[in-house]
């Protein structure tokens, strides 16, 4: 375990960090940018809505073995020693097509302190080098090896859990569907895609350019899947799953200006008539991305502190 240096610099906004009607002059939205750019300006936003991250006592990278080559990882252990901690494993938001461990780098640090409990992030494959499913099965190969070598990571098994947001929560959500996988005590999905075919009021209601629209989500779609049809996949659209009975309790987060909202909801709504315990909020006033966003937002502390909350209940008792 190395000692955390401290955190990432910060840089400037894009479309997903901004409220409806923000229209900042010059600042082009995502989908209108090539793959490269998008992945730049995306970085920039987030460190610049994140404020300054949280110090950590070991903040270590490493590689994991994952089905396409090696998988970087990211572990955060706010404690010193080599006990068994609980351990939250966390995949990065971006739509599939954008976003990275240093993505994620400023929720992780916050999350390790405040429940606190081991965070390790992710780096799955992104598309579209990378279609549907490679980035499920990364994100299912890290669980399982993070499970399966949990003497080495210093990972309690009986106390692991899934989180992420955006696309992030939707490979959470995808993990828990894999009835091979390690058992899990809690899963945390914030504003998560669920369903590719968008049909609900919210992605309707939510198109201006200045924020993350349907636009952005169909944009995104269109980079992550091969073909359309791959979208009816459980792994793609959870929300599609035939039987969601024996899931971890889940906490689901939505916005209220999130195209994503209606089935983010709709999925909680699902979990709850399986029989899953359940915790559904939404934060009002807010878009599409605010959890990322402690800096300027702060509904983004409220949505942690609560995270947090749930996490304690689920890993700590």
């Amino acid at each position: 375990m190395s000692l955390d240096s401290g955190p990432r610099p910060a840089a400037g906004p894009a479309e997903h960090e901004r409220r409806p009607g923000d229209r900042r002059a010059g600042v082009r939205p995502l989908y209108t940018m090539s793959i490269e750019e998008a992945r730049a300006a995306d970085l920039a936003a987030i460190r610049a809505a994140a404020g300054t991250g949280e110090a950590v006592r070991h903040v270590t990278d490493r590689h994991l073995p994952g089905p396409g080559g090696e998988v970087p990882i990211r572990v955060y252990r706010p404690v010193d020693g080599a006990e068994p901690l609980p351990t939250v494993v966390y995949f990065f938001g971006g739509g599939w097509a954008l976003g990275s461990i240093e993505t994620s780098d400023e929720i992780c640090r916050a999350l390790a302190n405040a429940v606190p409990c081991q965070v390790i992030t992710v780096g799955y494959r992104l598309a579209p080098e990378h279609k549907f499913p490679a980035a499920v099965h990364d994100c299912r190969a890290a669980v399982a090896w993070i499970a399966g070598h949990a003497d080495e990571l210093g990972v309690d098994p009986a106390r692991l859990a899934v989180a992420g947001d955006s696309a992030g929560g939707n490979l959470a959500a995808a993990v828990t569907l894999d009835r091979d996988r390690p058992a899990l005590a809690a899963q945390v999905l914030v504003y998560p895609n669920t369903d590719h075919r968008g049909d609900t009021d919210s992605m309707r209601e939510n198109d201006d350019p200045a924020a993350f629209n349907r636009h952005s989500v169909a944009w995104y779609w269109g980079h992550y899947l091969a073909d359309p049809e791959d979208g009816r996949h459980p792994w793609a659209s959870p929300l599609l799953a035939e039987d969601l009975g024996g899931l971890p309790p889940a906490l689901v987060i939505t916005a209220e200006h999130d195209p994503l909202r209606d089935e983010g909801e709709r999925y909680a709504e699902r979990l709850r008539e399986a029989g899953v315990p359940v915790v559904a909020s939404r934060y009002d006033g807010v878009a599409h991305g605010f959890f990322a966003m402690s800096g300027v937002v702060a509904a983004a502390g409220e949505a942690r502190a609560e995270v947090a909350g749930f996490l304690r209940d689920h890993l700590l008792r």
